[in-house]
């Protein structure tokens, strides 16, 4: 069984542009219920197919499937929910953890938010120093809800 558990943050700077090259996302979501989500992404010229459950904490189940891009696409275009996720995704290795920042376009720009997966949500976590306010509880920074409520869209006071 697939799990995940994730923390997410805020970014204070560019200065982690430097350091990685990003790849090109979109991802919708298919309409589900109780508290069930399933992702459809493309990540450069791959598909993906990901089922996560209800979160626990941190922690919650996931299962993800790589499928043809070109069903992806056409899942991504005719059955997810509008506006679709659209990203440049950078990985960087901070001290023994890889740190994704997802750089948000479309709906959603001017969002730059960087996860890290980690083991125990109670351990301490060095941070990078581009890292700022943590987000992980506030539900306005899933994905899912910045479809629904795209960032472009909150109120002047952001974050």
């Amino acid at each position: 069984m697939g799990r995940e558990s994730e923390r997410k943050f805020l970014i204070t700077d560019d200065s982690w542009k430097a350091l990685a090259t990003g790849i090109k996302y979109r991802q919708g979501y298919l309409p589900c219920g109780k508290g069930i989500v399933v992702r459809i992404r493309t990540a450069g010229d791959k598909g993906f197919l990901t089922i996560k459950g209800k979160g626990e904490g941190l922690l919650r189940k996931e299962y993800e499937y790589e499928i043809p891009l070109a069903e992806a696409e056409e899942l991504l275009d005719e059955f997810c929910e509008k506006p679709l996720i659209e990203k440049y995704r950078y990985r960087i290795l901070y001290r023994d953890s890889v740190w994704e920042i997802d750089e948000f376009l479309g709906e959603n720009a001017g969002l730059i938010i960087a996860e890290v997966e980690v083991t125990n949500e109670k351990d301490k976590l060095p941070l990078p120093p581009w890292v700022g306010k943590e987000v992980t509880e506030d539900p306005r920074y899933l994905n899912i809800n910045l479809v629904r409520n795209p960032y472009t869209k909150w109120a002047v006071t952001k974050g």
